[in-house]
């Protein structure tokens, strides 16, 4: 497993990166990539803080920071039948909240980092 840096995964890894980018991080641009390396460079985005790499649902099985039983534990998600009927829709907006939350922090992350910066050169 590749050091504490996050790879994201999002039903919508373009809109994920064009996010990221509005908050100025640099995405698919060809930097240099000291901890997520195996990254798909398209996929991997620069901050101030550090780096992201956001894969899309076809591109999760080359993620390298969830083990087997990660995605073992996911997998009562993507059943059908009586138990994912009886849950609601509830089970798919809580992955949705989980992964707009995780995007949401790692935005916060890259303005607080600006923040940072611009306040320490008063």
């Amino acid at each position: 497993m590749e050091a504490a840096m996050p790879e994201q995964l999002t039903k919508h890894p373009d809109v994920t990166l064009q996010v990221l980018r509005s908050a100025g991080a640099r995405c698919g641009e060809g930097e240099t990539q000291a901890i997520l390396r195996s990254c798909p460079p398209a996929r991997f985005c620069k901050l101030p803080g550090g780096e992201v790499c956001v894969y899309g649902l076809d591109g999760a099985r080359a993620m390298t920071q969830f083990t087997a039983a990660d995605w073992q534990s996911l997998a009562p998600l993507g059943r059908g039948g009586a138990e994912h009927a009886a849950a609601g829709p509830w089970n798919g907006m809580a992955v949705g909240i989980f992964v707009a939350g995780v995007a949401a922090g790692a935005l916060a992350a890259a303005a607080l980092a600006r923040w940072r910066r611009s306040h320490r050169r008063r």
